[in-house]
């Protein structure tokens, strides 16, 4: 299944889809390589792989649905606040096969449509940076978590060394998001930056792990 011209979507996240299928394809989701920022078995080593899970920020979804793929008892539930996105989202999963086990919703993390208590597992890709009121997102992730439940918030992080940044610049293809690469860093948190942010929600006794490009907040309710 493949996009129909009757969807209008915004080249930008045209341009974000080649790249995340492009990831997908060279088998960047699935590398082993340690403190590497979000791959599939880093997701489930910290225990991302079972029962209801939300992805908060999904864009256009190959990162969650690798890992529908690598596991056979998990459901997916996408939060995203572009209506585009969310299109394209949903026309991958159809691609996947996966139209049953991932759903998709249009919304703000901030303000979650969803039950306290809803999900066994929440994780988040490089989106951290755009949330407008992160204390309440997380506090939001707190909610709709299942007591015993586990997190993993991933971002970019602004104080990466120079030539990391290069690293990243190059990484991203094609050539036309790199600008918008280079924004998220600078938009991105240090990892003291963080820590403040945390202590003052419900997360409040997350770790924080450290990657070569970014870092990861992770932890159980």
């Amino acid at each position: 299944m493949t996009i129909t011209t009757e969807v209008t979507i915004h080249s930008y996240c045209r341009t974000l889809d080649a790249m995340a299928k492009r990831m997908r394809d060279k088998g960047w989701f699935q590398v082993k390589f340690p403190r590497f920022l979000t791959t599939i078995p880093r997701l489930i080593a910290f225990g991302i792989n079972n029962g209801d899970v939300l992805e908060i920020g999904p864009g256009p979804g190959y990162l969650g649905l690798e890992l529908l793929k690598s596991t056979s008892n998990t459901s997916l539930t996408g939060l995203d606040i572009s209506t585009d996105m969310i299109k394209i989202a949903k026309c991958n999963a159809a691609e996947y096969e996966f139209t049953g086990r991932a759903r998709y919703h249009l919304g703000d993390a901030s303000n979650m449509p969803f039950r306290d208590g809803q999900f066994d597992c929440v994780f988040s890709n490089a989106s951290l940076h755009e949330w407008d009121n992160p204390r309440q997102v997380l506090n939001e992730i707190a909610r709709v978590l299942r007591p015993g439940g586990r997190y993993y918030i991933a971002d970019l992080r602004r104080d990466m060394r120079k030539f990391l940044k290069w690293i990243v610049w190059f990484m991203a293809w094609p050539r036309e998001v790199r600008p918008y690469f280079i924004a998220s860093i600078k938009d991105s948190y240090t990892i003291g930056e963080v820590k403040d942010i945390l202590c003052d929600t419900q997360l409040r006794k997350s770790k924080i792990h450290k990657i070569w490009n970014g870092l990861a907040v992770i932890g159980r309710k």
